[in-house]
């Protein structure tokens, strides 16, 4: 186990069952092989601070689950895995030697319940960032509704005073949209998914930005899409060269973060802004404006930014928006802002796939925002990345690694290790962290010696320990 703390007082769930978990997760994901001998009871105790009792259980409940098995006089060794056949599986299966390291690997890994400060590759902030007191007061409040309202399927376009919230929550980004322009969705993911089917077809183009958001380019590609990296700069995107490929591919879509990009932080400049619609006009395709970090961002007095929607106005820009990064991922409540056609198209289409949103979720989202509760919670957010920002990456530049672009905002650092990111991400999977290697933020997937960093998840020693002794 290498010594590495694997439970955390903070977590869900006993001692027992944190340890189970967590050695049968390594078992799975073969960082422990078969045959391999596990640590003595006393030695397993010792490093993790936990009573002999408590191993000794956890360990017969591996034994009994088929993950160890014990030696008399020996201890416990991993045991070899069977494979779960019925009796029409026939057909011999093949384990593979390792774990490919792709963008299914990482979401699995960040669903884990590892301790979020062991996770400085997750997207969200941890736990005692946010403030889970306001989402449960909005739950109770919730509760003591009529209870008929909560047993309902909802309206396909979502929550109706929340959309007449967010319609004064665009209006102070200068963006116009009524509440009927606005469809509620299952996060930003479910905003993508659904914009994606309703303009693309196999074989279409959607251009991303290079680094981008990982989890898009195999939804895109599972729709059959082809998807083409636009490289991203401090201020933007390449406009030469969206001009250049725009032209070449006849992208249908183009989906940039204009504010708090991941994973660089950067945010958009005017003039980038201008070109990038004059270049969607020329070309004739539609701008997604993904904003899931806008509260994050300080204000245009700390760093400029500009979206493109204010420009645009939604005709050939839909916005994406949503909850997950700044009240709780759990919520699920994101939406998209667009032209009224569009909206009952997309609404349509929603319906048809999954008939309404969780209207509970949407309604807890309301009472937050509607309170007056939200923009404290955010102004705090904010501070707090503040007052770690500087210190995280000063103590990264030390350890020789390169920060592409030092921003005033935002949770991530873009930076450069100056070495393979996939094998240091494996050997940080070993000790018990998650990391982000840069290879899954490009949609061509190549190695790469850039990785994402979560400002807010470097709170453990062990992580800084790792990285001194791999990348210095």
């Amino acid at each position: 186990m290498n010594g590495s703390s694997i439970i955390s007082r903070d977590s869900g769930g006993s001692l027992v069952e944190q340890i189970v978990r967590n050695i049968a997760t390594r078992i799975d994901d073969k960082l422990l092989r078969n045959g391999a001998r596990m640590p003595s009871i006393r030695q397993f105790a010792d490093e993790q601070g936990v009573s002999r009792f408590t191993v000794v259980e956890a360990y017969d409940r591996l034994v009994a689950k088929g993950y160890l098995e014990s030696r008399r006089g020996s201890g416990f060794f991993v045991r070899e895995r069977v494979s779960m056949m019925t009796q029409h599986d026939h057909a011999p299966q093949t384990i593979a030697g390792s774990q490919q390291l792709d963008v299914v690997w990482l979401v699995r890994n960040m669903f884990r319940q590892l301790p979020p400060q062991k996770m400085p590759g997750s997207g969200v902030l941890p736990h005692d960032w946010l403030d889970g007191e306001l989402v449960a007061n909005g739950l109770r409040s919730i509760s003591r509704l009529n209870q008929n309202l909560l047993l309902h399927y909802g309206t396909p376009q979502g929550f109706l005073p929340l959309r007449q919230q967010l319609q004064l929550k665009l209006a102070e980004l200068e963006i116009a949209a009524a509440p009927e322009q606005i469809v509620m969705t299952t996060g930003v993911t479910q905003a993508l998914d659904l914009v994606a089917r309703e303009f693309t077809r196999p074989g279409d183009t959607i251009f991303v930005d290079d680094p981008a958001w990982f989890l898009m380019f195999a939804s895109f590609a599972i729709l059959g899409a082809k998807v083409i990296g636009i490289p991203r700069l401090h201020d933007g995107p390449d406009v030469v060269k969206l001009a250049e490929l725009a032209a070449l591919h006849k992208p249908k879509l183009y989906i940039i973060n204009s504010v708090m990009h991941n994973p660089t932080s950067t945010s958009l400049s005017a003039a980038k802004a201008f070109q990038v619609l004059k270049t969607a006009e020329e070309h004739n395709f539609m701008v997604v404006e993904d904003d899931i970090y806008c509260d994050m961002h300080p204000g245009t007095a700390v760093q400029p930014a500009t979206r493109i929607a204010a420009l645009d106005q939604l005709n050939r820009v839909i916005y994406l928006g949503g909850f997950s990064k700044t009240l709780a991922a759990n919520l699920r409540v994101g939406f998209i802002a667009t032209s009224h056609e569009l909206a009952v198209r997309l609404s349509d289409r929603k319906m048809l796939s999954t008939l309404t949103t969780t209207e509970i979720g949407e309604r807890v989202v309301y009472k937050i925002l509607s309170e007056g509760h939200y923009r404290k919670h955010v102004d705090r957010i904010r501070v707090k990345l503040d007052s770690v920002r500087d210190d995280v990456t000063k103590r990264i530049e030390h350890l020789g690694m390169k920060v592409d672009y030092r921003t005033p905002a935002g949770m991530f650092l873009w930076t450069d290790t100056g070495c393979d990111t996939n094998a240091l991400t494996e050997k940080a999977m070993e000790q018990g962290f998650l990391l982000a290697p840069g290879s899954l933020f490009s949609p061509n997937q190549l190695p790469s010696t850039r990785m994402r960093i979560n400002i807010a998840a470097m709170s453990d020693p062990g992580v800084w320990e790792f990285l001194q002794k791999e990348v210095s």
